[in-house]
């Protein structure tokens, strides 16, 4: 994947800046320099909260954040190929799923400028008790003040989006914290917001060392909110650390989908392989489990693996390519180590498990034990597993037995069965006859258990990013 190394700057205050000292951002596929981007520390993230301070001080009105929004979401239409292009060399995602990614965060801001122009409060019934009649009350959601925004290599345009659009929607100025591995996309979207006319500090981005940038963020007491996408750890951390600021975490799973036996178990191979090994598995919600019924196990085995056999592993800029690098070599011998350790302890690779020159080939591991990182933790790889179960109850059971509860699927024939489903499965969203790797924009997404404690999408994050205050008026 041939790329030309140009350097970028960050956005504080509405300027583009450098600090003197560099981040190499390297293509995931060959290793080839893409871009040098400034390297921020504790300073500058101090002088990009300044910044964001002095933003929120003269409110924007609801209908220009709107039309910045849109205008934002009209110049991403436009320059769509240029966006997708940049998140193949950064990321390693293959082209076609780079471009669904930016359909995706036209959505987003689409969404959020609905969100901003509709965002109100409610009225309380104050004569439902003796003491609040001949009152008047209602409630006005106000910005909750200065966000912090730290988001993820894997979708480094659409989960960026994510946090900066419904933060504008809200009228809170933003502090992003993007991945340094990818980098270039949230620079791109801040480009987009500056020309769309967003005034200077309601948007700065700063790029570094986490133990840098990210200690400031959550020590700076005029940060209000927190939002965070990654890993459960790093999330949870942050929550304690920040006990006094509201932190939002979307973190990981270990997606499981059921296959029952009355299921049309050629869409669910179809399906299951499409979403198990889509951006080489490096998704919150990419299918990881996958439970079948003992009475179409061999069925769906049949169908599903000539399907994972035919994706093409290769050049994430080849529009062919279904399969790409891992973020670093690093995370594909970590994977590499648990498909070894699924293996030792007595399961049955089906397909893959080795290398196409430097590239994983889609693995399918079948019975691994139940201790086995395949079966319990978030691989973040091209894996999924596959299991034969007897009953329903035991299927939601296995589904169950992870520390994870982000979003889960069923396929089935049975409207019973689908709902008994969807009410046992401990999970933040259960799709059915669809793979739980499905995330539409403006629905709500989010996870329990260790996957998150919040809700994104526009309409439920901007409401996040609020505050309900109280008026009671005396007639």
């Amino acid at each position: 994947m041939a790329t030309t190394a140009t350097d970028r700057k960050l956005l504080i205050d509405g300027e583009w800046v450098e600090t003197g000292e560099w981040v190499e951002v390297d293509s995931p596929y060959d290793g080839s320099p893409v871009a040098r981007v400034p390297k921020a520390g504790a300073a500058e993230t101090r002088r990009a909260l300044d910044a964001a301070e002095r933003a929120m001080a003269s409110p924007l009105p609801a209908h220009k954040r709107a039309e910045i929004l849109v205008r934002v979401a009209g110049a991403l239409g436009r320059r769509a190929d240029e966006a997708a292009t940049q998140i193949a060399a950064e990321a390693g995602k293959p082209m076609k799923a780079a471009r669904v990614e930016v359909a995706r965060a036209m959505s987003t801001y689409t969404m959020a400028a609905v969100e901003a122009r509709k965002l109100a409060g409610e009225m309380v019934p104050m004569d439902a008790s003796q003491a609040g009649e001949g009152k008047l009350a209602f409630t006005l959601r106000r910005p909750i003040g200065v966000v912090a925004a730290i988001s993820p290599f894997n979708f480094p345009l659409n989960l960026v989006a994510h946090k900066i659009a419904p933060a504008l929607a809200a009228g809170c100025a933003v502090v992003l914290k993007p991945a340094s591995q990818t980098p270039l996309s949230a620079l791109f979207l801040a480009e987009l917001e500056h020309e769309a006319g967003l005034p200077p500090g309601w948007l700065n981005v700063v790029v570094g060392p986490s133990s840098e940038i990210g200690d400031v963020l959550v020590a700076d007491e005029r940060v209000k909110l927190i939002t965070f996408t990654g890993s459960g750890a790093v999330g949870w951390g942050i929550r304690e650390r920040a006990a006094r600021k509201k932190v939002n975490l979307e973190l990981g799973n270990a997606t499981p989908v059921i296959v029952e036996a009355d299921a049309d178990v050629e869409d669910a191979a179809t399906r299951c392989a499409a979403n198990a090994f889509s951006f080489a598995g490096q998704s919150c919600i990419s299918v990881q489990r996958i439970y079948v019924q003992s009475d179409v196990f061999d069925d769906f085995k049949a169908r599903f693996l000539p399907k994972v056999e035919a994706l093409v592993v290769g050049d994430p800029a080849d529009e062919a390519t279904d399969v790409g690098p891992l973020i670093a070599p690093g995370e594909r011998d970590r994977v590499l180590e648990w498909i070894d350790q699924a293996k030792s302890g007595g399961a049955t690779i089906l397909t893959g498990g080795d290398l196409d020159g430097d590239l994983l080939r889609p693995t399918v591991i079948e019975k691994p034990a139940a201790d086995a990182h395949v079966a319990c933790d978030e691989v973040f790889g091209p894996v999924c597993t596959l299991q034969p179960y007897d009953t329903l109850d035991e299927a939601i059971a296995l589904a169950n037995s992870t520390r994870y509860g982000l979003q889960a699927g069923i396929f089935t024939a049975s409207v019973k069965s689908a709902l008994r489903a969807s009410a046992a499965l401990e999970f933040g969203g259960v799709t059915v006859n669809e793979a739980p790797t499905f995330r539409a924009d403006q629905m709500p997404y989010g996870g329990v258990k260790d996957s998150g404690n919040t809700r994104e999408g526009p309409a439920w994050a901007v409401r996040e990013m609020t505050e309900e205050r109280l008026v009671v008026l005396q007639l």
